[in-house]
């Protein structure tokens, strides 16, 4: 595409990411490239500069910069190799006319990038292309693993992705943390801030005044103890944030087990060989059509091999783990 367009976001469009947005209709654009035009202040919203992650109206109007055209066949042609469409198809924990829900193993990126060329997003070929396709509406870091749900309409991803914008989502993620965390439970309230570049950047305890500071907080419980070498813990996001549950157990000084960009000296050498240790275990949120949807994650196999390093048994975890600490908050 040469030249400049201006489309206005449709109705059923609402509360999609604006990455998200784009991709839909130019499958061949690379996450990079989207990103450089966004950055670039190519890419406008009403008139305005944007972020990738910012969630568009029914209604505003985008301006679409000239875009690379496509090197290679489009996405929309291609078909799926049969053994990536398995794949793709043993991850099913859940499937209805309006929702998917995956198990999302860890080491799998959910989107693609620079040097990312096998995620979730190119898999989702195994469910058809064009209005068939499944949407994502939601992230999981690459080597976390658990529940990632998708819708299968526009309608259906807009409604999806509007329970997360306005935290209806309720996520309990499982975590394998170094040391004996006091309090055992609560609340952390803890402004983060991006700092570094590229593979260094990390997310890092903000000054609230700082004026590029999110706001990010999580409720954390302790499940269950192996002495005072490690823990395993319960945490509920209360915002979004990129890393929020790294960085906020990294400022807790307790770092998950298994994670190379927030662990420390203590916390690697406890990890040994085990890959991340945090798992999106269960999801509750409004069906599109209607009702409640609860969806769990089994372990994955990093997880069991730290369940079975420190003796931890799943089935002791209470289904409702934040009970005592979100009424307190109320």
């Amino acid at each position: 595409m040469r030249q400049v367009q201006t489309i206005t976001v449709a109705a059923d469009e609402g509360e999609v990411r604006l990455d998200r947005w784009f991709r839909r209709r130019w499958p061949h654009l690379s996450q990079g490239q989207l990103q450089k035009l966004i950055r670039s202040g190519q890419v406008r919203v009403d008139g305005a500069r944007a972020k990738a992650d910012d969630r568009l109206a029914a209604g505003a109007v985008v301006r679409v910069p000239p875009l690379p055209e496509p090197t290679s066949e489009p996405a929309a042609l291609r078909v799926l190799d049969p053994r990536d469409a398995a794949f793709a198809r043993s991850l099913v924990l859940y499937e209805d006319d309006e929702v998917l829900a995956l198990n999302k193993p860890a080491g799998l990126a959910v989107q693609g990038g620079t040097k990312t060329t096998r995620h979730v997003d190119g898999l989702l070929g195994a469910w058809g292309e064009g209005l068939t396709r499944p949407r994502l509406v939601h992230r999981l870091d690459r080597d976390t693993s658990g529940v990632l749900v998708l819708g299968k309409s526009p309608q259906a991803a807009a409604k999806l992705a509007g329970a997360f914008a306005r935290r209806r989502a309720e996520k309990t993620y499982w975590a394998i943390v170094a040391g004996f965390p006091k309090p055992g439970e609560g609340i952390l309230e803890l402004p983060l801030v991006k700092r570094g570049i590229g593979d260094r950047e990390l997310m890092v305890p903000a000054d609230p005044k700082d004026p590029r500071a999110e706001p990010a907080e999580t409720e954390f419980v302790t499940i269950a103890r192996a002495g005072p070498r490690a823990a395993w813990m319960a945490l509920r996001p209360r915002s979004g944030r990129t890393h929020q549950l790294r960085a906020h157990m990294k400022a807790m000084g307790h770092p998950i087990l298994g994670d190379p960009k927030y662990g420390d000296e203590v916390s690697g050498e406890l990890s040994g060989d085990l890959k991340l240790q945090l798992h999106a275990r269960r999801l509750i949120l409004p069906h599109p059509a209607g009702g409640t949807l609860t969806l769990e994650a089994p372990l994955s196999a990093e997880m069991r091999a730290g369940f079975e390093r420190f003796g931890f048994d799943e089935h002791e975890a209470d289904r409702e783990p934040f009970g005592r600490a979100s009424r307190r908050s109320r």
